[in-house]
């Protein structure tokens, strides 16, 4: 199977996990990657040490946070004393 069709996939079962919630495709998207990522990785692993097992990362990846993006926190703009302007009084 082809990276990007496995990826699909992954993508596709979270979006079915998540109860079909619509906008979140980018998100599945790149958390599929990391979980596919993850397989090809301990089975890599797996190929260089015995002990290793593939299933491991794969559990550790698979869940699916529904938290929202954390936006950047916004500080308050830092309030400059004014200038002190003197007036003076027009004579007539």
């Amino acid at each position: 199977m082809d990276i990007r069709d496995e990826i699909a996939k992954v993508a596709h079962e979270l979006f079915v996990k998540s109860g079909y919630a619509q906008g979140r495709d980018f998100e599945n998207w790149i958390e599929a990657e990391k979980i596919v990522k993850a397989r090809h990785a301990a089975v890599q692993g797996h190929k260089k040490n015995p002990e290793v097992s593939v299933e491991e990362p794969a559990r550790k990846a698979a869940p699916v946070s529904a938290k929202k993006t954390a936006e950047p926190k916004k500080t308050p703009a830092k309030k400059t004393p004014a200038k002190k302007t003197t007036r003076t009084k027009k004579s007539e």
